[in-house]
């Protein structure tokens, strides 16, 4: 695979990362660009990380995986987007926000947005890319497209008001949602 095609695949992958940033930005409006940065790292390394995973485990796991992934993606990103929606409807006038940008959120994100990267990790495995090569390039677009997408969410978040929680839990759910769908009609 070129250089080009790799880099379509990259942007393939980071369109959950995108919408999951995206909802962050909002929900958060005033996170600052080194938290802005936490999140991009950490969506970037478990998709390049998943992906690298995938390669190497190749198709010795790939039957279970692919039974199990789509559920396990919807089951991650249903119950964080469930909790935002519940927050954002038990929060009050004036009140702070929930930090999204924490671990232990942050990592159940990860977890559900790249578990795409690791199948196609493991169909790089069969195809027999060079898998660091393809793992730098998805990172550092899943990192750009992160960023991106917070700094777009932040603006749009100070004229939304205080329920983009709600609004956010939706765009995760949907994802969880449209990962369901593409692996069961796929």
């Amino acid at each position: 695979m070129d250089f080009l095609t790799i880099l379509l695949v990259a942007l393939g992958l980071s369109f959950d990362t995108f919408a999951v940033s995206l909802s962050f930005g909002v929900v958060q409006n005033k996170i600052l660009f080194r938290q802005a940065v936490r999140v991009a790292i950490v969506l970037a390394v478990f998709q390049a990380g998943l992906l690298v995973l995938g390669y190497f485990l190749g198709s010795f796991v790939s039957d279970i995986i692919k039974a199990a992934d789509h559920w396990v993606a919807l089951a991650l990103l249903s119950f964080l987007g469930i909790r935002m929606m519940i927050e954002g409807i038990k929060r009050k006038e004036n009140a702070e926000a929930r930090d999204y940008t924490k671990l232990k959120e942050l990592l159940t994100v990860a977890v559900g947005t790249s578990i795409d990267a690791f199948a196609v990790g493991i169909s790089f495995a069969l195809l027999e890319m060079k898998i660091w090569l393809s793992g730098l390039i998805i990172g550092v677009v899943t990192f750009l497209a992160s960023m991106t997408a917070i700094r777009i969410g932040k603006s749009a978040g100070t004229r939304l008001g205080q329920r983009v929680e709600i609004a956010g839990g939706l765009i995760l759910i949907g994802i969880g949602v449209k990962i369901f769908l593409e692996h069961m009609l796929g």
